[in-house]
């Protein structure tokens, strides 16, 4: 069926499923596995961020702070490695129940919140690292990778601007990822058109198929 069919959604759930039909419309195994490592590490870190600065000063913040680093660069090399697999290996295409009924406003949002994230993903972790430089706190991954600092220590400049440009920035992708996910599952259970499948991996007797 082309994508440009028209076709109901309630229509197209209630049609046979194809497994070789669904497996084109799925992403890769690679870049399943970056979506759902990001997504579990971008949420474990916003926790943990959260939780950390209402802490009093003892090794327990300490030690907060410097897995909260640890985990921005691994988000950060992680981010990278996705968008270069991206721009090598173009994403499936819709499903044709939900090519049909999207209006455009609604493709040009899916398109810019999807942007959006990807710049979200790296300028997060580069204005938190940013932060901890101008602060005078190199960032050493993992305690064994000491990282060059890329800003100059100056920590009025540190407190003033990239401090709210990290905090504004990470809660700028909470605010985008919590839409994409309302609007997947919008689309899962309301509009039952299988985009929540393309990044969901196969069952095994469809894999089989």
């Amino acid at each position: 069926m082309s994508i440009d069919t028209p076709s109901h959604p309630a229509a197209m759930a209630d049609a046979p499923a194809d497994p070789r039909g669904l497996r084109e419309l799925r992403y890769g195994p690679v870049a399943m596995a970056l979506h759902w490592l990001l997504a579990a590490m971008i949420v474990g870190s916003l926790g943990v961020g959260l939780y950390m600065t209402g802490l009093p000063l003892s090794p327990a913040r300490i030690k907060l702070y410097n897995w909260h680093k640890w985990a921005g660069v691994t988000i950060l090399l992680l981010s990278a490695v996705r968008l270069l697999w991206r721009l090598r290996h173009p994403p499936p295409p819709l499903p044709a129940a939900a090519a049909a009924a999207m209006p455009r406003w609604q493709r040009r949002s899916y398109r810019a919140s999807h942007a959006l994230m990807y710049l979200l993903f790296l300028a997060v972790p580069l204005f938190g690292w940013a932060y901890s430089s101008a602060l005078g706190f190199p960032v050493v991954w993992f305690g064994v990778l000491p990282l060059p600092d890329f800003v100059p220590v100056d920590k009025e400049w540190a407190e003033a601007v990239l401090k709210p440009l990290h905090k504004g920035s990470a809660f700028t992708l909470a605010a985008v990822a919590l839409l994409h996910v309302a609007a997947v599952l919008k689309h899962h259970w309301i509009d039952r058109d299988g985009i929540l499948k393309r990044m969901w991996p196969a069952p095994r007797k469809e894999s089989a198929g």
